[in-house]
């Protein structure tokens, strides 16, 4: 009688390795993997498909997704509802708005002088300048007064540059985005995941 356990043509299989994935009560996916081990054979995994499957394992709940379309603010204070959005974005070729915008978010936590500089300039560079293939459209008053800022760069210098892109995703990406095929599926994925739990 053979014993253990068993690999392909009856091989004896690979050594496995379990990883315990943690909870996530806001999502019911997350919230049944910290539940399953999940064998990943040592010998013939990497570690991107491991944090492939984890990267599955968190996405969000059917009530945050829903969510989303209540309010387009929910949807960018979400980790997993920008990303989602960002893939919309890509198909549609207007990416670069939603990192331009995250990118303003970030400068504007930073206290550190010298670091304010970089990222201004950063910033300017990759979406401000004309000469960039990542330019975003902004109207030529505000890319004036950006101009005018260079000479002393602040964490706020790109604010009103920041609103506009922020109403532009508002206005034209976001009805898009929820009408999308991508947010669609989402959203039947996550229906047919309550319906197997």
């Amino acid at each position: 009688m053979k014993t253990g356990w068993r690999g392909v043509n009856d091989k004896p299989a690979p050594r496995w390795t379990v990883l315990k994935l943690q909870k996530n009560s806001k999502s019911s996916l997350a919230y049944l993997c910290q539940y399953i081990c999940l064998f990943v054979c040592v010998s013939c995994q990497s570690r991107t498909s491991i944090f492939s499957f984890m990267s599955d394992c968190r996405h969000p709940s059917l009530e945050e997704a829903l969510s989303w379309a209540r309010s387009f603010e929910m949807m960018l204070r979400s980790l997993e509802g920008r990303e989602i959005f960002r893939e919309f974005l890509r198909s549609e070729y207007s990416e670069d708005n939603l990192l331009f915008w995250l990118a303003c978010e970030e400068l504007k936590k930073e206290t550190n002088p010298s670091v304010v500089d970089e990222k201004a300039r950063i910033i300017y560079e990759d979406y401000v300048s004309i000469l960039s293939p990542k330019e975003v459209s902004l109207d030529s008053r505000v890319r004036e007064g950006i101009n005018q800022s260079l000479a002393e760069p602040s964490n706020l210098m790109y604010e009103e540059a920041q609103l506009q892109i922020y109403t532009l995703m508002h206005r034209d990406s976001y009805p898009r985005f929820l009408n999308s095929s991508v947010y669609r599926d989402l959203l039947a994925s996550r229906r047919r995941t309550c319906l197997d739990t």
